[in-house]
Parts: structure tokens; sequence; C-alpha cells
């Protein structure tokens, strides 16, 4: 049945989207609609609830993180190898509504329990709907990016309605509604996938259709066995954030050597060159997150306590603020620079896509200046401006915008198609180390925090985005230095 359509039919299609970029599209909207929604609350829940130091919970939080996205990569290379895309989101998107139930249950007891289900099912689901994105299209279809471009979008709808409801459900009504929100939207994610998969064809599917169907299946359970079995594992490092650093930096050894191993076997120097700049991409990614992943960590523990509830002409929880207006602006902004990008390629001044990676940096650069501005506007309680402070997101997004959507789609152009699956998983794992890193600085910029008033916490905290928006900077420059070396590398890709 899943077969009657085939690859060429999904890629020669009319118009300038595919429609199974819109199923695909739903499904990853319900993910992120999950997965922003307890990104959200994490730190929020740790400091009030578990009663954790604010340096603690941030780099918890970082630990966390970075073990998301470290499986990424892991769910990347199982679903290339042995599972498929489809059979390795479909277990995924299971273990994660598993782990979000577990939290609703009992939030207090079960929070850790529940956090290592989702490190495993988000490992699995993640990268596999954006590596089917890009096999929708031909290798040299101009539409890639404008399909990345709307997917980016889909993403960032479910990001904008998840953060919103789960801190609001968790802060005012009930934390166990907050997580069983969290899993409810993930099923209707499953939902979607299970019902719209059949317009897939080929794309997907296992790896291993040649080999006979219980040599196929034992590899399957083997995958599905060590998984479940390492969430002991996965549950002692994520309590003791001593261990996630042993472990990532065992993973990023493993991950770097593989990709090594992958390059040199490809034996094409052109293909090698391209894939190497695909490399450099994914490192200046890694920068890029460790600055900008403030957002569920010290920019939340900021907004718990400094800000005011006032933006605009509305009062307004500044938790909601802080963990919805980026995907806000990002739907809103999306087409807007999509549009100018459009326009400027028509008058032959579009930036490449390097250029636009330094913009981004240059944008982040910006926005943390601007929270660090937000201690001009603060009161004699160390209470300051909301209507500042998501003007400073408004910065932030449309560095991101430069960077983010594009990002994805240079991976699958720079790289073979066998290596769909480890690039975007490489992709992902640069945010692991990004968020590992965006932890360990916001809670250096905790630990500057050496009085007990709001006042000590504005100046502290502010002072430690001073230091992020230099560190953007230099990167910026750096990249847009050294841009023409790596273009030369990308040779035709654009």
């Amino acid at each position: 049945m899943e077969q009657k359509i085939t690859l060429e039919e999904i890629q020669n299609f009319k118009g300038n989207y595919p429609k199974q970029l819109w199923y695909l599209f739903f499904v990853e909207m319900w993910e992120r609609f999950c997965f922003y929604g307890m990104r959200g609350v994490l730190v929020i829940f740790m400091v009030d609830q578990l009663f954790l130091k604010e340096d603690h919970a941030s780099e918890q939080y970082g630990a966390i993180q970075a073990f998301v996205y470290a499986f990424t990569f892991i769910g990347g290379i199982f679903a290339d190898k042995v599972l498929g895309f489809k059979k390795s989101l479909f277990f995924g998107g299971i273990v994660m509504i598993l782990g979000n139930l577990l939290i609703a249950i009992a939030p207090h007891d079960f929070f850790y329990y529940g956090i290592a289900f989702s490190i495993i099912g988000t490992g699995f689901f993640k990268p596999n709907v954006s590596s089917m994105v890009g096999e929708l299209y031909h290798e040299n279809d101009g539409r890639r990016d404008a399909g990345y471009g709307m997917f980016y979008a889909g993403i960032n709808v479910g990001g904008l309605f998840g953060g919103a409801l789960c801190v609001y459900l968790g802060k005012f009504y009930s934390w166990q509604l907050c997580f069983l929100s969290a899993a409810i939207v993930m099923f209707l994610g499953l939902i979607t996938f299970l019902f719209t998969k059949k317009h897939l064809g080929p794309i997907g599917d296992s790896p291993l259709l040649h080999l006979d169907v219980n040599k196929r299946r034992i590899r399957e359970i083997a995958v599905y066995a060590a998984s479940i079995l390492s969430l002991p594992f996965i549950f002692i490092m994520v309590k003791n954030t001593k261990y996630t650093d042993y472990f990532m930096y065992t993973i990023g050894t493993i991950a770097v050597s593989y990709f090594a191993y992958e390059l040199f076997k490809l034996g094409d120097a052109k293909l090698q060159k391209k894939l190497f700049a695909a490399f450099l991409f994914v490192f200046f990614y890694f920068l890029f997150n460790s600055i900008y992943e403030q957002s569920g960590g010290s920019l939340s523990l900021f907004a718990k306590d400094n800000l005011n509830d006032q933006l605009l002409f509305f009062t307004i929880d500044p938790n909601v603020v802080n963990n919805s207006s980026n995907t806000f602006f990002v739907v809103v902004l999306s087409p807007l620079i999509g549009l100018l990008w459009i326009w400027l390629g028509k008058r032959k001044i579009e930036p490449n896509t390097l250029i636009k990676f330094g913009i981004g940096f240059l944008f982040l650069a910006a926005s943390f200046y601007i929270f660090y501005l937000t201690k001009f506007f603060a009161d004699v309680k160390g209470i300051t401006s909301l209507n500042v402070f998501t003007f400073a997101y408004l910065i932030t997004t449309i560095g991101e915008l430069c960077l983010g959507p594009i990002g994805m789609s240079i991976i699958t152009k720079l790289s073979p198609k066998r290596l769909f699956g480890m690039m975007m998983g490489l992709w992902f794992l640069a945010s692991a180390f990004g968020q590992l890193a965006a932890g360990k600085l916001g809670a250096e910029i905790s630990r500057s925090n050496t009085g007990d008033t709001l006042v000590s916490k504005l100046q502290s905290y502010t002072e430690g985005y001073y230091q992020l928006a230099i560190y953007s900077l230099i990167a910026g420059l750096v990249l847009l230095a050294i841009s023409p070396f790596i273009r030369k590398l990308m040779q035709e890709v654009k």
C-alpha cells in the first residue's frame, strides 16, 4: 500500500511545495509543541518545585538538553543503518509519550525518570522528519530552501503554542496538567504521521529491506532493546551533571571520528570538500547555539524574577513571553525575510549562505547587548522592562532566521544522500554541545551573583549578557573573514 507512489512521482511535484511537506509539517509541529513546552518549564520547575539553586538548575537544564540533542545523532545513525526514518520516528514518538505521562503521574517523584524516556524518544524522532523533508526534492531542486523555510515555520507554530500553554498551566494551574498536555500533543503528532505516512512512498523505509525478514527484525529489536536498556544510565547521568561531561566528550570524539571515517571512505575529493564544508557549518552552528540557547536557562530565570508583566498594553506573565516570543517572531518574520531574500536575489545582490550565517551572529550579538541594556530600565527593586526584553528577542529572531532554516537545507545539499541521517544527527549534535555550553555559561552567570537581592541578580545577569554579545560579535567577524575559503570547499553548491 505504501509503495504505490514512487520517489520520482514525489519529487516531480508541481508548484512550490510537495504535498508531503505539509504532512511532515504537522507531524513536526505537534512534536515541537511538546518539546518547546517542556523546555520552557524545566528550569522553573527545578528551581521552584525541586528547590535546586539557580546555577545547579542551569547546569542540569544544559545537561538535559545536551542529551536530547546528542541522542539525535545516535538516532540518526540507527535510522540510516537499521530502522529507516519511519520506524525510528514511530518508536521515538511512543517513548516520548511514555516519558511525559510518567512525569504527569507524579512530577516530583518521576521527573528524572520521565526525562530519561523523553531523551531517548526525541533522539529517535527529531532528526528523521528533517531528513525526510530533504528527500522530497531532487539534489539540485532550487525549491528545497523554500521547503525547509516552511518546515521551519511549522516547528515554530508548535513551539509558540506549546511554549505559552505549558508555562501557563504549570505556573498557574497544575504541573501534572502541564506535563499531561505535552503527552497529548505528542500523541496527536504520532496519529498524524500514521495516517499520512502512506504518501511518503519509499522515503524513510528500512535500509535493510534487502535482508531476510527475520534477520532484519532481529537487528531492529536489538536497537529497541539497547535503547531501553540505556535508560538507567541516562537517568544517572542527567541527575549527576559531571557524568554528562564525560558522556558528551566521549560521544563528541566518537562522532567526529565517525565523520572522519565516512569522509575518508568517500574517496572522491570533490565530495570530501563539500562534506568538510558541511562540517564547518555544523561547527559554527554549535557556536551560535552556545550563546543563543540561554532562553530556557538563564533568560528563563531572569524573566521569572527581574521582569515586570506589562507588554505594550497587555498584562502577561514574563515567562510566557520568554518562552514564546521567539517562536512568535519566527512565524511572523519567516515569510517576510523569505521575500527579502527573493527580492535581493532578483537584483543579484542576495548574500550567500556563508554571509547569512555571519549576519546571524551579528544580530545575535546585538540582541544580547539589548538584554544587557535592560539594566538601565530597571526600578529600585531590580525589576526591569518586559518591552525592552521582548525587543531583544525580536533581534535574536532575525539573527536566527538568517541561519536556522537554511542550515538544515545546506547540510542536505552538501552531503551525499546515504549520509543524510548522519549529517542531520551531527547538526543536532552541534545543538547538543551548544546546549551543554549554554548551560555552563548560564551557571557561571548565576554564580557571578554574590548578593541576595533582585538588584544584584539584575547586575550579574546583564553583565553576563554583555560578555555573550562580545563572543557573538567575534564569532561573526571570524566567519565572515574565512567565508572565501569555505566557499571554495562548497564548489557549485549555493
